[in-house]
């Protein structure tokens, strides 16, 4: 009997120390950035958020749904710049901020307008727009971040600050119709500068980057496995090149938790 409760008293012990994540969290999360952190995509738009167009679906919601931290809004925007997170979602942020995850940059550097030359027009101008938009984002996109993360860190001082990045599009090395294997992979090195970018500027601010890169492998346009990212829509323009319901779940989603805590 004694073996028993020293036994029992032990497995409670044990199951004391496995279960604080059961608790009730006590974060204050908002959620700031682009269409990719909206969830565009994704589908389950939230009335409230109009032509922004969050969804129930976008990581920083699914985040909500299953930590369920204490407190959550998400701001962020489709189409929205380094400036538009300054000027109209930095407002959601306080000293009471512990949490906040940030994508943004693509838009600064002009993802949608690339992509609509990339497919309308030539091989050489699509190399030419990215080749452009790389030099812009070297240039300039590192003070356009830095002026974000500043004011994160100036309106929620002790907050833990997630900056996410940005999917590869393609598999390369694979059959594939649509855009040439010199623009598809001009493309690819375009975003992983500004990923890099993103990471360096974060780094510098003394946030984390979640890198969404690696978990996307396999599920990028021209892969074989299932697609995480929607390809061209000529019915609905603005889904296209973003992450599906699947990619936010299964791709951004696990990143952030993991890198959030």
């Amino acid at each position: 009997m004694t073996l028993a409760l020293s036994a029992a008293t032990s497995l409670t012990a044990v199951f004391a120390l496995a279960t604080p994540a059961l608790a009730a969290p006590t974060d204050q999360y908002v959620a700031l950035g682009d269409s990719y952190a909206s969830g565009v995509g994704a589908g389950s738009y939230t009335t409230e958020s109009g032509s922004c167009q969050r969804s129930t679906n976008a990581y920083p919601a699914l985040y909500n749904a299953n930590v369920r931290p204490a407190s959550y809004r998400s701001v962020a925007c489709s189409g929205a710049r380094t400036t538009d997170v300054i000027n109209s979602q930095l407002g959601a942020l306080s000293s009471a901020t512990t949490l906040v995850s940030v994508t943004v940059g693509g838009n600064d550097v002009g993802f949608s307008n690339i992509m609509t030359t990339c497919v309308l027009y030539s091989e050489s101008q699509c190399v030419a727009a990215v080749q452009a938009a790389e030099d812009k984002a070297r240039s300039q996109l590192p003070g356009l971040l830095a002026n974000v993360y500043n004011g994160i860190r100036g309106r929620a001082p002790s907050a833990r600050v997630v900056v996410v990045g940005y999917p590869v599009f393609y598999q390369l090395g694979t059959l594939c119709v649509g855009l040439s294997a010199t623009s598809r992979a001009k493309i690819n090195e375009g975003i992983n500068l500004v990923d890099d970018i993103i990471r360096t500027a974060a780094g510098n601010a003394g946030f984390t980057f979640a890198d969404v890169r690696s978990i996307f492998v396999g599920h990028q346009l021209c892969s074989y496995g299932d697609k995480w990212l929607h390809a061209l829509n000529y019915t609905n323009i603005g889904i296209s090149y973003h992450p599906t319901a699947a990619g936010q779940s299964g791709g951004y989603y696990p990143v952030f938790r993991n890198t959030a805590g």
